[in-house]
């Protein structure tokens, strides 16, 4: 391959250019706006929808530049009346059987056919609605995926990903000419692990999640960075979620974010649809055994335990902890002379694993917890061992305990009731480091916050250590 860059003519201005790359996606990333259906990076060209045309000096004829190599010297024209006169011309055989239905299409305000529509569309239609071909529309595609065949483009993005990355075949297109359509290979389901990635590619609202539809406009939600805590894979996500007026923060879905050492362009469906977990069955009140408590009143039994009882004290802290919470617990540990553990035997799911982005540790932080230097194996604990169990799954096993909980306990396990209860934040109303599988090292922003919020761990442990949590951040440092 070429190390050289050459020099090329867009629009009259001369730019160095990767001359071993296609001239479309070089010209993206140059930012140089240039309409496109069937290209995508993960997934290459296709050169089927003809929206990339532009002109080229000595060419007779418009080209696709999704499927045009760079030449040095080549002068290449993307504005002007003839080139956008053929984009309109593609947009109107788009459109012809299109049933033009935005205002009530779930992919309103992030669809490629609405944007290039508004740029260079046809305003007036020049096909009677009676004369449109009618294609069948709400299909159950199997994996939370709805298509409705009437707004596809045939950009064939949704079958090129299950032949080219997934490599399960599900769907093909059927049909000849202008009846041609999307579907499933006869007998078959969308039944692949990443199956729900279809409709981040689909650029149109023909693929839609039923997880997903006609919950919010897109318009309405706001976006945050963050990772997945599905496993320790750590994919890169974003995390979709709007604030009504007299309500809580809500999210309403997460997103692949463009990760290429991670995850590239996408995620597994179970860490899309993780999302429900933050924000259900959630532990709102202080509980001691079954009597609800007051926080304050809660606080302060604690603190007592801490400081008056004897016992030998142990701490299981939930591996999926970020690095500065894990960081505190250490602080907190040595404060009152406790053996901290994070014990990963439990986050061990050889069934939930794949070789892509699906890892068999289900702890989203494992690696952070062994550069600290935490103990990852099962302490032997009875009940003369009192455990201060930090959202553990197996940290219910002796009644002589004090959870810091996120979610209510399931009420399908058997578990003695602890002496005390306090509830914590989830993840996403908390912010932070984790460090994946691979040693890459990710920050996770907040991203809700509640009218009435449920303390942070590191705002319970400050309070329990008499410090503010800008002292409990410096023994977090230290100890890193």
């Amino acid at each position: 391959m070429s190390t050289q860059s050459v020099t090329i003519t867009v629009d009259g201005t001369p730019i160095e250019v990767n001359p071993d790359r296609m001239l479309l996606p070089e010209l993206l990333d140059k930012g140089f706006s240039i309409p496109h259906f069937c290209y995508q990076e993960s997934l290459g060209s296709d050169g089927n929808c003809r929206m990339c045309m532009v002109e080229i000096a000595g060419k007779k004829r418009p080209q696709i530049s999704c499927d045009t190599p760079i030449v040095a010297g080549m002068e290449v024209r993307t504005r002007g009346e003839s080139i956008e006169k053929v984009r309109r011309d593609i947009l109107e055989l788009e459109l012809i059987n299109h049933p033009v239905d935005c205002p009530i299409c779930d992919q309103a305000g992030e669809c490629s056919l609405q944007d290039y529509y508004m740029e260079y569309g046809l305003y007036q239609g020049k096909v009677d609605k009676k004369e449109k071909h009618h294609f069948d529309k709400h299909i159950d595609l199997g994996a939370n995926v709805l298509h409705d065949q009437e707004r596809c483009v045939l950009c064939q993005r949704c079958v090129r990903f299950c032949r080219d990355v997934t490599h399960t075949d599900e769907l093909c297109v059927a049909g000849r000419g202008d009846h041609s359509y999307i579907t499933t290979i006869p007998g078959e389901t969308l039944h692949n692990a990443y199956a729900m990635n279809v409709t981040d590619l689909c650029p149109v609202g023909a693929l839609t999640s039923k997880d997903f539809r006609f919950q919010q406009r897109v318009w309405f939600l706001a976006t945050s960075p963050s990772v997945c805590h599905g496993c320790a894979k750590g994919c890169a996500i974003d995390i979709d979620h709007a604030k009504s007026k007299y309500h809580d923060d809500t999210i309403y879905r997460f997103r692949p974010r463009k990760n290429p050492e991670i995850n590239g362009e996408f995620i597994c469906d179970a860490g899309r649809l993780s999302y429900k977990e933050t924000q259900t069955y959630l532990l709102r009140t202080c509980l001691a055994k079954e009597e609800i408590l007051a926080d304050a009143e809660a606080l302060d039994r604690m603190k007592a335990i801490l400081t008056e009882d004897e016992y030998p004290i142990v701490v299981l802290a939930d591996a999926n902890l970020y690095t500065e919470e894990l960081a505190a617990l250490q602080a907190f540990a040595r404060t009152f002379h406790a053996q901290l553990y994070a014990p990963l035997e439990a986050y061990h799911d050889p069934a939930f694993g794949d070789d892509w982005l699906k890892s068999s540790q289900r702890a989203a932080n494992a690696e952070g917890v062994k550069r600290l230097g935490i103990a990852t194996e099962m302490p032997t604990l009875n009940d003369n061992t009192l455990v201060i169990n930090v959202n553990h799954p197996d940290g219910h096993r002796t009644a002589n305990r004090i959870d810091l909980l996120t979610h209510r306990p399931d009420e399908n396990t058997e578990r003695v009731p602890a002496r005390l209860t306090l509830p914590i934040a989830p993840w996403v109303r908390s912010s932070g480091h984790l460090i994946n599988e691979d040693g890459i090292e990710q920050y996770c922003e907040q991203v809700l916050r509640r009218n009435d919020p449920t303390p942070t761990l590191l705002e319970r442990l400050a309070h329990f250590l008499d410090k503010g949590d800008d002292t409990i951040l410096d023994n977090m440092e230290t100890a890193l």
